[in-house]
Order: structure tokens, then C-alpha cells, then sequence
């Protein structure tokens, strides 16, 4: 549940600290006391944009924090975790966000910062905001399929995900069968610069790497002359010079006193004797390189030649023979399409059409879950909207399959049809229903859908528009209801729900100065008898109103001991 909630510079709105309780909240005051700004904190913390509007005038920022307390073993804690964010020993939630006045903003989530495609994800587990523009929405029959796959997830969402999978796949041919079918006259025309530049690259046979090889190969046959003098001059000075024949005369020397003082010189000899040892195999070895070394003009013209064709062909196709290479593969495919663009196309054709088959089984599948969800779904609305006054109302999920438009949703046409009344044809909801009417179907949906999404915070902006006398009754009742499984927000001017909520507060403004501002009072019992007195008589508040609304609200507090 939520139960603390903080704005601060929000609008007109400079500082509010609210405690909720368990159950029905409703908010109520005067038309444009800023009743809204409530709403619009609590869809800030569920992830809503903000903007610089929002933050109070002459002030450097907007903060709202609100503190929550989620059962363990609610959804969002495993949401949550995706974010690296662990519940603390009480399972407590805080969520802050801050929008300063230009227009940046920063969000929290027990003290953690997180974006904000990551506040709305956990915010959609935590508060559902129901406004005047979702009644617009039951008038949007591409929105009824969502109600009805939403209503029906366990039956319905691992078939319509198979669907989506096959959908994928068969869509990704038919674009391949498209651009293939749309191959143009240069491509076709291309073909014979292809074909001669895959045979030019071909015919090089080249090796990653090589050009380094030649490079080093060319080095030593360019220089072969001197190589071969140095390490003539170097083996020389080594071996037939004084070099060695120096440092064994020493050694023989060192060898002759060694017993006289072996402590002092056996370390002395064994380093010079080292040292000759390493000077005879180094000249050993440069012996052996000399003779190695190879002279072969012909060889260097090879290696030049061969040069002459890797600088052409990088001048052509790539600046590495890597380049080359991956430029040789991908003219070798687009080659091979336009050499076997009928094979190819006569494939792609079959494979479009075994998976045409394959998905429309799938969305037969998906349309049977569907209309036996929408029986189901059409029987929890009607009972529903018994609850709600409209007693004689038929209410029908219809469901057109058409094969010939596949979409990502399936085959299907859904759209909700109601009859209000007796002897009257079921037609479109927008059709027919009156903002009474389509107020108490979209509450309906509500309570069937909060029976089953755990969103433990329901807000609804002036859902009792259009309504009065015993409809308004009975969408109080509903949502007082509905409050016994969450807690219920609703912004109301009907003293009908007002009465029946658990706790109530009056929003109004106050001018200070050339300043307003709007305050939040959390009403006593009296306090409500006189808001309730203010809501049945306008402006002035008699003896007779207040005694109505003392009535009121003990009869709401019978009526509620019975739901």
C-alpha cells in the first residue's frame, strides 16, 4: 500500500506531507482547487514525463517521494531485482523524483538512481491512474483486443507469442521474397562486373597475412649483399680475430691460478668460461647465417610482381587483403542471387507459403482462446455492471476472424457491443453509451482487472462523471468494494462517493500575499460532515445539510460493514 506521499514546488502546490491508509481515499474540494495535482504526483512515481511546467514558479525544483509497503512476495520485488534494488527487512519502497525548472529530471528508487523507462516498468506495478482519457478509450476498438488478450493472458498470451514468433518469421520471408522480386535492371546489369571482379580476386589466391610475409622477404633479398658482408666481418672479428682467441688465453690463465685461491676465482671462471662458450656458438651461428643468406634476383622480382597485384587490388576493392577478402564474399553472394534469382525465388515461395499455413493454424488457435475469453469476459461484465445499476444490460465480445489480413495481433477483429436496454440490437460501444454508461463499464473492467494484475494502488479521476442518484450509489459501493483487495484514490464532486470512502481529504487554495497555494487537509469525521454538507448545498452550509450529511455517512458506514 502507499502510505506516505510528499510534493514539494508542484504547481501550486509548495509543500504537502499525506499519510494514507488501507482502503477508499476520496479527494475532494472545490473545481480547480488542484485536486488533479494529487493525480499528477502519483503518475510522476509511476513513471509519467514530466516537464518544467510542473515545478512551482520562482522555484529551482519539484520533489515528490513516496513511501510504500509491498507483501513480500508481490511481482515488483522480482522487477526490482532486474534493477540490482533488494528489498530491505521491512519491504519498504521509496520512490523519489525530482524535476527541476528546466525540465531534467531525476529518479529514485530506495535511494538508487534509475531511469525512467525503469520507473515506469516498476511504476506499472505499483499504481494504475484511471482518467478521463481511458473512457476514451473503450471507443477505440483497436484497444478492446488488448483488454480482452490482457483478460485472458493465461490462456490466450503463450498461444498469441507462438503466433508472434511464426508472424516474425513469415514476414521476414515475404521481405526477402520482395526485394528479391524487386531486384532492378542494375542489378542484373551488374552481374558482369561481378562475375569479372569475383575472377580477378579469385585468380590472386590470396592469403590473409601475405603482403607482411613478401614485405619481410623483399627486405632481406633488397639487402642480401650487405647482410652477407656484416656477417662475414662479424663471424671474422669472433672467431678468426682476436675476439675468442683472447678470451681463451684468459681462460687458461684463470685456470692455472683457480687452486691457488679457488674461493676468490672459481665465481671469476666460471663467468669467463660462460662467456666464451656463448661468443663460440653466437659465432657458430653467424657462421651458419652467412652461408644462409640467399642471392636470388629472380625471386626479388617475383615478390615485386606479386606486390604490383595486391597494390591493385587494394586499390580496387579494400585496403587489406581482409577487405578484399570480405568484399570477394559479399559480390560472390549478390552474384550468386542474380545468377539464381528463380531457384531462389521459387524457394523463398514455398517457405513463405509452409509458413503461411503454419501460421494461420496458430491464429485459429488464437481466435478459439479468444472467443471462448470472451464469453468469460462478457459474463464478469455483466455481473459487474448488475452491481452497478445497469441491470438489464447485454454485453458481447465480438470477434471477426479475416484470414486475408494477417497482423502481429492475429486474424481478429474484437470489439465490445452492449445493449442498455431492453429490446434494443447489441451495437459499438461508441454508439450507444452515454458518459454515465461508459463510466460504469470502464469500472467494471477495472474491478475484473484488479482482481487479477495485484497493483496494489488504484486511482481513478472523476470516474463517477455523468452519473448521479442511484448510479452514483452503486459506483461507490463498487469502489468501496474494490478497496476491500487494494487501496482506492478517486477525485470525486458526488457526496454519494464521498461518503462511502474510509478516509477523505479536501483539497483547497489559500492566498498568501501576492502567492497561492494549495493545502490538503486530512478530515476529521466532523471535517467530513462539513465537506459533505459543502458538496450537497454549494456555497452555504446549513443546519439541514449538515444533518443530511450526518446521515450520509452513518449510513455509509452500515452499508460498507455489509460489503
Amino acid at each position: 500500500m502507499l502510505q506516505e506521499l510528499s510534493i514539494k514546488n508542484l504547481a501550486v502546490v509548495e509543500s504537502v506531507q499525506l499519510h494514507f491508509h488501507q482502503g477508499f481515499h476520496v479527494l475532494t474540494g472545490e473545481t480547480g482547487a488542484g485536486k488533479s495535482i494529487i493525480i499528477d504526483a502519483l503518475s510522476l512515481i509511476a513513471g509519467s514525463r514530466g516537464s518544467a511546467d510542473l515545478v512551482r514558479y520562482g522555484e529551482s525544483k519539484a520533489e515528490i517521494e513516496a513511501l510504500f509497503h509491498i507483501e513480500p512476495d508481490h511481482p515488483v520485488w522480482e522487477a526490482l531485482g532486474r534493477f540490482g534494488i533488494e528489498p530491505d527487512d521491512e519491504f519498504s519502497l521509496i520512490v523519489r523524483r525530482d524535476i527541476t525548472a528546466q525540465g531534467k529530471s531525476v529518479s529514485r528508487i530506495n535511494g538508487q538512481m534509475v531511469n525512467l523507462s525503469a520507473l515506469k516498468e516498476i511504476g506499472d506495478h505499483l499504481v494504475n491512474i484511471h482518467g478521463q482519457h481511458e473512457h476514451q478509450s473503450l471507443f477505440k476498438v483497436e484497444q478492446h483486443m488488448k483488454w480482452l488478450d490482457l483478460y485472458g493472458e493465461k490462456e490466450i498470451g503463450p498461444i498469441k507469442r507462438e503466433y508472434e514468433t511464426a508472424y516474425d518469421a513469415y514476414m521476414g520471408v515475404r521481405k526477402s521474397l520482395i526485394e528479391l522480386s524487386e531486384t532492378s535492371k542494375q542489378a542484373l546489369q551488374m552481374q558482369d562486373l561481378y562475375r569479372f571482379q569475383c575472377e580477378e580476386i579469385s585468380a590472386a589466391a590470396l592469403k590473409v597475412g601475405e603482403d607482411e610475409t613478401l614485405a619481410e622477404e623483399r627486405r632481406k633479398l633488397a639487402n642480401s649483399e650487405k647482410l652477407y658482408q656484416s656477417a662475414a666481418e662479424s663471424y671474422d672479428l669472433l672467431y678468426g680475430g682476436k675476439g675468442l682467441d683472447t678470451i681463451g688465453k684468459a681462460l687458461h690463465k684463470l685456470q692455472d691460478i683457480v687452486v691457488l685461491d679457488p674461493a676468490a676465482l672459481n665465481p671469476i671462471l666460471e663467468q669467463v668460461q660462460s662467456a666464451f662458450y656463448q661468443l663460440e656458438d653466437a659465432a657458430f651461428q653467424m657462421r651458419n647465417y652467412r652461408e644462409d643468406i640467399e642471392f636470388n634476383p629472380a625471386r626479388l622480382d617475383e615478390i615485386e610482381e606479386r606486390f604490383d597485384v595486391l597494390s591493385a587490388l587494394k586499390r580496387k576493392y579494400g585496403n587489406s587483403i581482409r577487405e578484399i577478402l570480405d568484399y570477394y564474399a559479399k559480390i560472390q553472394a549478390e552474384l550468386n542471387i542474380i545468377e539464381n534469382k528463380d531457384d531462389l525465388l521459387r524457394e523463398l515461395q514455398e517457405r513463405e507459403m509452409r509458413l503461411k499455413d503454419q501460421l494461420l493454424a496458430i491464429a485459429r488457435r488464437l481466435t478459439s482462446a479468444r472467443m471462448r475469453m470472451a464469453d468469460s469476459l462478457a459474463s464478469e461484465i455483466v455481473t459487474e455492471l448488475r452491481d452497478l445499476h445497469m441491470e438489464r444490460t447485454q454485453f458481447k465480445t465480438l470477434i471477426i476472424p479475416d484470414e486475408t489480413k494477417l497482423t502481429r495481433a492475429g486474424t481478429d477483429q474484437v470489439e465490445f457491443m452492449i445493449s442498455a436496454n431492453p429490446g434494443e440490437p447489441l451495437r459499438s460501444l461508441n454508439k450507444i453509451a452515454s458518459g454515465g454508461e461508459i463510466s460504469r463499464v470502464m469500472l467494471a473492467l477495472k474491478a475484473i482487472f484488479a482482481r487479477m494484475d495485484q497493483i496494489p494502488v488504484l486511482v481513478f479521476d472523476e470516474v463517477d462523471t455523468g452519473v448521479s442518484g442511484r448510479a452514483a450509489q452503486a459506483i461507490a459501493e463498487k469502489l468501496s468494494a474494490l478497496a476491500r483487495g487494494c487501496q482506492v484514490f478517486s477525485i470525486t464532486h458526488l457526496p454519494q462517493v464521498a461518503c462511502m470512502a474510509d478516509a477523505q481529504y479536501y483539497i483547497h487554495k489559500q492566498t498568501n500575499g501576492d502567492r497561492t497555494f494549495t493545502m490538503v487537509e486530512d478530515l476529521s469525521e466532523q471535517g467530513r460532515i462539513h465537506e459533505l454538507a459543502r458538496m450537497l448545498g454549494g456555497v452555504e452550509v446549513t443546519g439541514k445539510t449538515l444533518e443530511h450529511a450526518t446521515e450520509m455517512l452513518s449510513l455509509a458506514g452500515k452499508k460498507k460493514a455489509s460489503i
